[in-house]
């Protein structure tokens, strides 16, 4: 599943082509969401926001498309009045003149007004976007030593989006190393260096992942973000050099260092 920095990335991609043209072709696959068509032809997008692994999209007469990718969804930006070839199944399609947005897999899709968009109950529920420009170290640290977080286990705790919104495995996997801590410890049982560590790492690290736009797939040692538990089981740690190992929490493939970890 995308994590916060690539649902960024592509939102970025998103308003690049959209925002500020008016819409000429409106299409939703969902019976429920055809009505809202004509209404929609000719208004702009005036913006795209994330929350954690939601997407925003705000149509400059109130409505509010609400979608997440989950699994399987995927956004697709072409020239406007062209289809990929896929057998992926198109929920939505929104065009200017020159370019469209296509919205492929993705079942989880809603317009809301302002009334709806705040009686969301995923928005609702979901935290802080570590991707937000106004979150800072002390508001983590604060919310992690809060009542509701505070003896929870950081294996489940680093995907909760009701914590922090846009966290997910590599990047559960990638602040724990770089904080140098074990997914079986709890807030409430931290130093108080380790726990500014913490907070450091956890926006530090989904902060440099959307800033670099790496690819997630292969790195060079000069590259300015690099996996370095995620996906090196059997590889030596580059911080002691103990061999990276490879095992299961919350369901998950989880990736640590037993030497510089603990």
């Amino acid at each position: 599943m995308p994590e916060g920095p690539e649902i960024r990335r592509a939102a970025d991609q998103l308003a690049a082509a959209m925002v500020g043209k008016p819409l000429t072709d409106v299409w939703f696959a969902f019976p429920q969401l055809k009505t809202y068509e004509p209404s929609l032809l000719g208004e702009t997008i005036e913006a795209f926001e994330t929350r954690g692994k939601a997407l925003l999209t705000h149509f400059s007469n109130g409505l509010t498309l609400y979608s997440h990718n989950q699994l399987y969804g995927v956004w697709r930006v072409v020239p406007s009045g062209t289809e990929p070839n896929t057998t992926r199944q198109l929920r939505v399609r929104l065009a200017n003149a020159d370019k469209a947005i296509l919205l492929y897999s993705a079942s989880d899709i809603e317009l809301l007004n302002a009334d709806t968009l705040g009686a969301h109950p995923f928005l609702q529920r979901v935290g802080p976007d570590v991707l937000d420009a106004t979150l800072t170290v002390e508001d983590v640290r604060e919310r992690l030593l809060s009542p509701r977080f505070r003896r929870r286990q950081f294996s489940g705790l680093l995907l909760d989006q009701a914590f922090l919104a846009g966290l997910g495995n590599y990047l559960r996997v990638e602040i724990l190393w770089h904080a140098g801590l074990l997914a079986q410890h709890r807030a409430q049982d931290l130093s108080d260096a380790q726990l500014d560590t913490l907070s450091k790492a956890m926006l530090a690290v989904p902060r440099l992942s959307y800033k670099m736009r790496g690819s997630m797939k292969k790195y060079h040692e000069e590259a300015a973000f690099r996996f370095e538990a995620f996906h090196r089981q059997g590889k030596k740690c580059r911080r002691c050099g103990t061999v990276i190992e490879k095992g299961v929490l919350s369901s998950r493939p989880f990736y640590w260092c037993p030497g510089c970890q603990f």
